[in-house]
């Protein structure tokens, strides 16, 4: 039988996070409550979750200092809920790692369906048969993204000394997408459908700066970027070693 996901919620205010709290539970999701960043941190230490959801405006650890720690010790999707955080904020937790955001007071329904689709985006693919899996060649596994070589399989990146370098569930989307399209422009909007993304706000507000951090990680220059392109009105394109178009 498959476990159900584990669920942190994250909030200094007890109504909001019990609110949430029940209503996941109520639809089959595991759930843990903390009131802030030391109570995850005390968590995670021994029961590491499938998705955080994250208040940003706390009074004792902001949400984005927990965002950034919480990064640096495991990669696990996070989902901001905002109640008056400033635009730049949300753009700052996107590029720390995020993976979407909500507003507060949140529909409890919205917020239950864009969990859904970040876990989807986040859930490893199942290992293929052994009969299958012996037929498949390392080439079908690993592809070339400039510096670094992302497995398919594992949804890893990793350096030419195996290290691996961490990836959030949506910058693998967008890997993925371009893995499978080679040498193609791909329009925002193309990306997004590709990476089954349109039901997430953020994400499509966030694609320039995820590009731009995933380059960070691939490119010889991230300046100079060779191996994602820009393609002056058209997207992005893809060159698995840098090569021109």
């Amino acid at each position: 039988m498959t476990q159900s996901p584990h669920i942190i919620i994250v909030d200094d205010e007890a109504p909001a996070r019990e609110m949430v709290g029940d209503y996941l539970k109520m639809h089959g999701f595991g759930v843990t409550l903390c009131d802030g960043g030391k109570s995850l941190r005390s968590v995670i230490e021994t029961n590491v979750p499938d998705l955080v959801v994250l208040d940003l405006n706390m009074p004792e650890e902001d949400g984005l200092s927990i965002i950034r720690d919480l990064k640096s010790r495991i990669n696990v999707p996070v989902i901001m809920l905002t109640a008056t955080a400033s635009p730049i904020d949300r753009v700052v937790g996107l590029e720390l790692g995020a993976d979407d955001y909500i507003a507060k007071p949140c529909e409890l329904r919205e917020l239950m369906a864009r969990i859904r689709s970040v876990l989807r985006r986040s859930t490893p693919v199942k290992a293929a048969a052994p009969e299958a899996a012996a037929t498949k060649t390392e080439k079908d596994q690993l592809v070339r993204f400039g510096t670094k070589w992302l497995d398919l399989e594992a949804q890893a990146l990793r350096d030419e000394e195996g290290n691996e370098h961490p990836l959030t569930a949506s910058e693998f989307g967008l890997l993925k997408v371009f893995a499978a399209n080679p040498k193609r422009v791909l329009s925002r909007e193309r990306l997004l459908e590709l990476a089954n993304a349109r039901d997430a706000e953020a994400f499509d507000r966030a694609v320039d700066l995820r590009i731009m951090r995933i380059r960070r990680k691939i490119e010889i220059d991230p300046t100079k970027p060779a191996v994602i392109r820009t393609i002056r009105g058209g997207g992005y394109l893809f060159s698995p070693t840098g090569d021109k178009a």
